[in-house]
């Protein structure tokens, strides 16, 4: 009865809310990255570009879990408490690693690689095409301001109808369901995997993380970028890009399906699958 504890921390909250400010942080680099690069790219470049971004987003979860591995094998207390007063190792099912390391690192990192975003124009002259003389780009200044105003003011009118047309579009809802349930298939990897992985086949957590990024990231990367750079030399149109992307998600569906079949024996757990005697 002494060692029951109630669960008094607010620690939590804080990590709750360093996540959603990274979130509200992350999330307009997808949306304004890619109409960035739509304005001021080539139609023949443009999909290269967009893979090398998308290759980009797939090696920081790589980096990330080669991160977590490395932090995993340490104690979570690491710096307060001497490696020669732990008495279990990252085996062991009451290790906890030091999760807390790898999003100090990151939020590090996060905050340099940030600072470029501040020199960035806010206009580019398009691929191809040269600058404009300055005297015609001073005269245009004040009507490009009142047109701005005039379009903040009109597209805040225009909205609800917009995202009405949106949520009617067979083909956009289409889309947007395909990437919910790949996403969510891909979530579930990431969160259940390194479990399996350490029950199944009795590897630390390190070692489960580190294998689950070494297997699927890498391949990811060159999937993003060979197709990019296929729409680029042989100028594929979004027709047949939908109907390239409609075989492939179909393969690699059927190939998904033999999963069933690679039925390993369950491991003994006692209370579970075998008697406590």
């Amino acid at each position: 009865t002494e060692c029951e504890k109630e669960p008094g921390s607010l620690l939590w909250v804080f990590v709750m809310v360093g996540n959603i400010v990274r979130g509200m942080g992350e999330t307009p680099i997808m949306p304004l990255g890619i109409s960035y690069l739509e304005d001021f790219a080539k139609a023949e470049n443009s999909p290269f570009y967009l893979a090398c971004l998308h290759t980009a987003t797939v090696i920081g979860p790589f980096l990330g879990l080669l991160l977590a591995s490395f932090c995993a094998e340490l104690f979570v207390d690491i710096g307060s408490v001497g490696a020669d007063e732990v008495t279990i190792t990252a085996t062991d099912a009451r290790w906890v690693g030091a999760w807390w390391l790898g999003i100090l690192i990151c939020a590090l990192l996060n905050l340099l690689v940030g600072i470029p975003f501040w020199f960035l124009p806010k206009s580019l002259v398009k691929e191809g095409e040269t600058h404009e003389p300055e005297e015609a780009n001073e005269k245009s200044v004040a009507p490009l301001q009142e047109n701005d105003k005039n379009e903040t003011k009109q597209s805040m009118y225009d909205f609800i109808p917009f995202l009405k047309a949106l949520f009617h579009n067979p083909v956009y809802m289409l889309f947007i369901c395909i990437t919910v349930l790949q996403f969510s298939a891909f979530d579930g990897m990431i969160s259940f995997m390194p479990k399996y992985l350490e029950q199944q086949f009795g590897k630390s957590a390190s070692d489960a993380i580190f294998l689950i990024g070494i297997y699927n990231l890498p391949v990811l990367c060159v999937g993003y970028f060979s197709g990019g750079l296929f729409m680029k030399k042989f100028k594929i149109n979004i027709y047949q890009a939908a109907n390239i992307a409609f075989w492939v998600s179909l393969l690699e569906y059927l190939l998904y399906f033999a999963a069933y079949w690679t039925v390993c024996d369950t491991s003994p757990v006692a209370g579970l699958t075998v008697s406590y005697q």
